[in-house]
């Protein structure tokens, strides 16, 4: 009973959210904030897996400024070509940005060579971040769960999840080559097959399986300086 009435807050506040922009959001979720409650959010709307590693509850105000920030680096990440862009909770309750590229259109099947394509939506992204330099940045690559010919189901897996990593690395090392500094991307993961988004049994469904998320979210530096109000 208290799980279900701990779930039908957070829904509520899912609706009451749904109508405001990030700066609002921000507000909100601050107000009730902190990691726990950054963990529960996550789950439902975000990825639990990225945020600065400050502890303790974040203010209302100092949510405010970092979701009036976050609305900004995703205005901008919308004009990236290829890209699917949406507002997510971070492990510490904070409004953050996903940017999700199609793995069609950034590589060839089974390859993690980028493609002439991957170059000019990457080469567009690279800027946002360079624009948005105080947020932190997770890459992360998944896959379909397609066997590979002439493997074990195990060695697919574990084939998926280096294509994944290789995948991801090679987002990096590409946002890397066009200025982004190597300190603000904090972490390049693969996770293959795990965390699908979509039925793996419906090529449609695989296809969107087969991406690279990149997660832009308050870095300790920006939720320091929204609690101290001199963030700009």
């Amino acid at each position: 009973m208290k799980k279900f009435r701990l779930f039908a807050v957070l829904l509520s506040m899912g609706i009451v959210f749904s109508g405001c922009n990030n700066t609002q959001k921000g507000a909100g979720i601050g107000a009730g904030g902190g990691a726990l409650l950054g963990a529960i959010v996550g789950k439902i709307a975000g990825n639990t897996a990225v945020g600065a590693a400050v502890g303790g509850a974040v203010g209302a105000g100092a949510g405010a400024l970092i979701g009036k920030k976050m609305d900004k680096a995703k205005a901008e990440a919308e004009a990236v070509k290829n890209a699917q862009v949406e507002s997510v909770t971070d492990a510490n309750g904070l409004q953050a940005v996903k940017v999700t590229f199609d793995s069609g259109i950034l590589f060839a099947s089974g390859s993690a060579t980028l493609s002439s394509t991957a170059s000019t939506s990457l080469f567009q992204f690279a800027q946002v971040l360079k624009n948005n330099a105080a947020c932190d940045v997770a890459v992360q690559g998944y896959t379909d769960n397609d066997p590979w010919k002439n493997s074990t189901a195990e060695q697919s897996v574990q084939k998926n999840l280096e294509l994944s990593q290789n995948r991801a690395q090679a987002v990096t090392t590409y946002l890397l080559s066009q200025g982004v500094p190597s300190t603000q991307i904090r972490s390049t993961m693969g996770y293959g097959e795990s965390n699908p988004v979509a039925d793996n049994s419906t090529a449609a469904g695989k296809a969107q399986n087969r991406r690279v998320e990149v997660y832009l979210y308050a870095s300790e530096a920006m939720i320091k300086a929204a609690e101290a109000g001199t963030l700009q």
